[in-house]
């Protein structure tokens, strides 16, 4: 095989061979670290390897595991021997797995030594699967990655342009493998890059699992632009602290959920880190409340914190300032550069009034190729070459963009449109609320009603009246909660987004299911 196309990792192991590409500090142990020569090396290694075991350009293949420099190298390694890879969340179930490895119709799969039980027990489901191999050490029913890599000759195959299948989330049902054939249009993507402003010498931190495309994405961007990246294996607060002082680390990308733990830290904690390192803070997979930014900029640079919008499907589509946070609460931004975005009425019409919600649809050169094994769903979320993933949005007299929630999650209660994302965030302002999930219920009369699933801060009382007049101060009456319950903790997605449906289903039992 020859090289058709230059490589990125090929190209920094040329010109800055010294420079650490890696960093794996668990902060009980030594520090491991790659120069960019040496991941190289460790890539093409498994670009041989896979080859060796049998895959051939355009097949699939499942990686499994927590974050690790392995899984970095993997990602790498994919790409030169020109498969598709296939992330696989290790929170799923077996049954979920074994869908996910016999829809994506996997050939290999590699998976952490840790979770190897999960899918050597799934790949029942998966007659495809020839083989299965451990890394980060051996377990029983997989055979031996560490050393089929160790022992493979590092021929700098590069195969041409590979392809990354990532299954969405899954929370409005089962999840979809989002192909994209392509990594998306160069001058757009630095476009991005440029107007957010990343430099060569940035240092990226893994906050939140790889196999998420958002902070997956942002780390292959990292090491596209020649950047250190940091990896923690498995999220901390207080170690997530300690890799940004110690590491000097400047941009991440996270979900809400990491940073509102990070934020909810003793605050004689947040006062004895140095945080000033941190130049572009990434907010996205889901939305940040007004009062989690606003707990962020209390204790990191405020001109770091940007957010996007954006989906698996579709890539980064809107794109909001540090200086529009205050200026613009709710909204997640402009369209990003190459982006246009349109928005529809039910009856197909486009909406230009402002204020006017509709469903969100974008057109984009870096736009994913297909639903695997769902066409018909492809093609039912397109209209002409714009695409949608069912979010509701409506613009300002600027053009900002603010999204109101997913269309299958919004309420109609009494013939009113509410969508709970604007309700989830009026009850995170208040200081005893941790965070909320805001859903709809059935009701004979009404259709539906609102009902708010809340999580307490430690040590905080609060019953359903004092969650039902603090919404009362800040929301329409008809958006108020009717009912409220109280858990400690609400089920996630791996990358860290609620899982309402599941949250909802008790209450739909025997009705009509809006899950």
């Amino acid at each position: 095989m020859t090289e058709s196309v230059p490589d990125v990792l090929s190209l920094h192991a040329g010109l800055q061979p010294d420079k650490v590409a890696l960093i794996s500090d668990s902060g009980d142990g030594p520090v491991q670290t790659w120069t960019f020569a040496e991941l190289e090396d460790w890539a093409c290694r498994i670009a041989t390897g896979l080859a060796t075991a049998g895959a051939a350009p355009g097949d699939r293949v499942v990686w499994c595991g927590p974050n690790s420099a392995t899984v970095v190298a993997l990602t790498h390694g994919c790409r030169k021997a020109g498969v598709t890879a296939v992330p696989l969340n290790y929170r799923l179930t077996e049954e979920e797995a074994g869908y996910v490895l016999d829809n994506c119709d996997a050939v290999l799969a590699f998976v952490d030594a840790e979770f190897a039980p999960l899918v050597v027990a799934a790949r029942a489901a998966a007659p495809r699967l020839r083989s299965v191999f451990s890394y980060l050490g051996t377990a029983t029913g997989c055979q031996d990655g560490d050393a089929l890599i160790a022992s493979s000759a590092p021929a700098g195959l590069v195969a041409g342009p590979a392809a990354v299948m990532i299954y969405t989330s899954g929370t409005t049902g089962k999840p979809k493998g989002a192909l994209r054939a392509a990594t998306g249009d160069p001058a757009q993507i630095a476009a991005l890059l440029q107007l957010i402003g990343y430099t060569p010498d940035d240092v990226y931190l893994t906050t939140g699992p790889l196999y998420h495309s958002g902070p997956g994405g942002f780390a292959g961007i990292a090491h596209a632009l020649g950047n250190t990246v940091v990896v923690q294996r498995k999220f901390d607060p207080h170690d997530w602290l300690r890799l940004v002082e110690t590491h000097r680390v400047s941009t991440t990308f996270s979900a809400p959920t990491p940073i509102r733990m990070v934020c909810s830290l003793p605050a004689s904690v947040l006062a004895a880190s140095d945080l000033s390192s941190m130049r572009r803070m990434i907010a996205n997979a889901a939305p940040w409340s007004m009062a989690l930014k606003q707990s962020y900029m209390a204790v990191f640079p405020p001109d770091s914190l940007w957010e996007v919008y954006g989906s698996t499907e579709m890539g980064v589509d809107t794109v909001l300032a540090p200086t529009d946070h205050l200026r613009k609460p709710g909204s997640c931004g402009l369209p990003a550069p190459g982006i246009e975005i349109k928005v529809f009425d039910d009856n197909g019409e486009e909406v230009t009034t402002a204020g006017v919600p509709g469903e969100l649809f974008v057109r984009s050169a870096s736009m994913f190729n297909a639903y695997h094994k769902a066409s018909s769903k492809f093609d039912e979320d397109r209209r002409g070459d714009f695409h949608t993933v069912g979010d509701v949005a409506y613009r300002d007299e600027e053009g900002y963009v603010y999204i109101c929630d997913r269309k299958k999650d919004m309420i109609i209660s009494g013939g009113m449109n509410i969508y709970p994302a604007e309700i989830d965030a009026a009850l995170e302002g208040h200081p005893d609320i941790y965070e909320a999930a805001v859903f709809g219920i059935p009701s004979e009369d009404w259709g539906e009603t609102v009902h708010a699933v809340v999580v307490l801060r430690p040590g905080a009382v609060m019953d359903a009246a004092d969650v039902t007049a603090f919404a009362r101060e800040h929301l329409a009456g008809y958006k108020v909660p009717r009912s409220v319950s109280f858990v400690a903790e609400l089920p996630r997605t791996g990358s860290g987004k609620v899982l309402k449906r599941q949250l909802r289903e008790p209450y739909w039992a025997g009705h009509t299911a809006r899950v």
